[in-house]
């Protein structure tokens, strides 16, 4: 009994020989196949960053416009019977630019002649009657009452007659005033009235962007505003020519803002060009005063660690990032704009730099990996994962 039992530990521990040996040859195994593991390199997505930007660029657009515009209107009212120009036609000093019916102003100027008519006969006659009294006064035959009685009609006449010919020159002048007439070289931007209205003495019915200085004037916001002094270089792009850029210097900034946009105007004089027309659509750019150099970088790229906001470098040479502190400036629209901890040439990882580790290998795009030392600006290109 004693001899079964022995035989039966002897079979149980050898079986426990065997199935920790197997044991160990596996664990063996498994590390030595762990060990012999490569690291996992990561695609990612990099920009290379360019030449920092000197400050916040503002960009506002608007519209040519003339320095001088006038708002012409009648001197007098009445019914527009002739408008003799169109919009964009050029106009000279004395052009007709619109008529109104001047047939009530005519008769006016009839009357005043036969009231100058009647003054004239009344101061010929009171002028006959001083000449009498005078004469009789002298030899005695009349008194100096007499005399100083025709002396004052006289004077009256003759106040008569000077207000009877003002009065017919200004009827002269209301019948002109129906003619209205440029006085300046230009061309014609807007007709406000047209045949068949009756307008009042001083309602705009043409006006005419003066020849000379053009501007451009731009809506700006409160906010921004302050950027904008008189005097102030910035640089004029036009839509409908891509290679023409104009140097502009700021002439005018509203004093108040407009009741309805709630911005300001701001009034940019440009360099003479005969390629800008009036009513082209142009952009107004300028940077913010005293502005410190900034990079901009996609949002994308900026992460945080420990707390603190960093951007992941990429080693070319190794093929590993490493962490940099950064400090941010302000976000745009476009991204994130950096004012410390970057130079132009570094390449950062733009996208996934939460699965970011220190000395972690990455693999970079072909296209990036094929220019290794080459600087663009701000290029950015990705691969599949």
């Amino acid at each position: 009994m004693f001899f079964v039992n022995t035989r039966r530990d002897v079979s149980f521990l050898v079986k426990g020989l065997v199935v920790a040996t197997a044991l160990g040859a596996l664990t063996a195994c498994s590390e030595e196949k762990k060990a012999e593991a490569p690291d996992v390199v990561r695609p990612v997505k990099v920009t290379e960053v360019a030449a920092p930007d000197q400050g916040r660029k503002l960009e506002y657009s608007g519209s040519v416009r003339a320095r001088t515009e006038m708002n012409l209107g009648f001197r007098v009212a009445g019914k527009i019977t002739e408008r003799l120009v169109d919009i964009g036609q050029r106009v000279r000093p004395g052009d007709a630019l619109a008529r109104l019916d001047a047939v009530d102003y005519q008769l006016a100027v009839r009357r005043a002649e036969a009231d100058l008519a009647a003054a004239q006969k009344q101061a010929e006659i009171t002028e006959l009657a001083k000449r009498r009294a005078d004469s009789l006064y002298s030899k005695n035959i009349a008194s100096r009452s007499d005399m100083e009685q025709a002396t004052l009609a006289y004077d009256q006449a003759v106040s008569s007659r000077q207000s009877a010919i003002s009065a017919l020159e200004q009827a002269r002048n209301q019948v002109a005033y129906t003619d209205l007439k440029s006085d300046q070289n230009g061309i014609v931007t807007a007709v406000s009235a047209d045949i068949g209205q009756v307008v009042s003495a001083g309602n705009p019915v043409i006006s005419v962007a003066v020849d000379g200085g053009k501007e451009v004037q731009i809506a700006v916001p409160e906010m921004d505003v302050a950027q904008f002094s008189a005097g102030k270089t910035v640089k004029a792009r036009f839509w409908s020519t891509s290679d023409l850029a104009l140097d502009g210097k700021v002439r005018e900034v509203a004093g108040s803002a407009d009741a309805q946009s709630r911005t300001f105007a701001v009034r940019v004089s440009l360099s003479e060009d005969p390629r800008v027309l009036l009513g082209m659509t142009a952009t107004i750019e300028a940077t913010e005063d005293n502005a410190s150099p900034t990079w901009s970088i996609p949002l994308a790229a900026l992460g945080k660690k420990e707390g603190q906001s960093v951007v992941w470098i990429v080693d070319r040479e190794k093929g590993t990032v490493s962490s940099r502190s950064v400090t941010v400036a302000e976000f745009s629209d476009s991204g994130v704009r950096i004012s410390r901890g970057l130079a132009k040439g570094d390449l950062i990882v733009s996208a996934g730099t939460q699965f970011m580790r220190e000395d972690m290998k990455v693999k970079l795009p072909e296209t990036v990996a094929s220019r290794f030392g080459s600087v663009s600006s701000l290029t950015t290109a990705s691969v599949a994962p």
